[in-house]
């Protein structure tokens, strides 16, 4: 058995029964955040866990989650020059995790979001109890609303990790290339 699973057990049961940690940041708005997608975010995400490096890392090493990074990809300049080559930067991620680029704008377009509950189906096998961690960076409202998004679908399991792969990188935490999976 993973000696880190007791932890585990008790790190998610302390933080689901004092309501998530206690982060400064900006107040929860009702709806989805759609600008100034890099600000300080909210300490909270009603009907979902938050979680540090720490709890993030536990599950992981846990395998008893699905990470998801909704990051948003990189958009090819509109005044590149028509001789110059356009190549996307390669995208560093939690080991293991899926990339659903784009997943965490407050207005997605319709095709786009269907795709993303087409993937979290996927993703949970269909189990909407499945534990699922969405993340970006440090100070990103993306992961928050893809997160927000999970919860109104009725997923019971979601996970906000707002520090992502920036505290991911800054506990010294693997970082790999992923491809994105929309």
């Amino acid at each position: 058995m993973w000696r880190g699973g007791a932890l585990l057990a008790l790190w998610l049961t302390a933080g689901s029964a004092a309501g998530g940690l206690a982060l400064a940041g900006a107040d929860e708005p009702a709806g989805y955040r759609t600008e100034n997608y890099r600000a300080p975010v909210p300490a909270t995400l009603q009907g979902a866990r938050v979680i540090d490096t720490l709890a993030a890392e536990l599950l992981w090493r846990g395998k008893s989650a699905v990470f998801i990074d909704v990051l948003p990809r990189p958009v090819k300049p509109d005044n590149l020059p028509a001789n110059m080559v356009w190549r996307e930067a390669p995208h560093r991620s939690i080991p293991g995790a899926v990339w659903l680029a784009n997943t965490g704008y407050g207005v997605i377009p319709e095709p786009l979001l269907q795709a993303f509950q087409a993937q979290l189906a996927t993703l949970s096998g269909g189990d909407k109890a499945k534990t699922l961690v969405f993340f970006c960076l440090k100070d990103c409202w993306m992961s928050w609303n893809a997160a927000k998004r999970a919860v109104s679908w009725g997923y019971s399991n979601v996970i906000w990790f707002p520090d992502g792969t920036d505290g991911w990188g800054e506990a010294l935490l693997p970082l790999v290339e992923i491809p994105p999976g929309l």
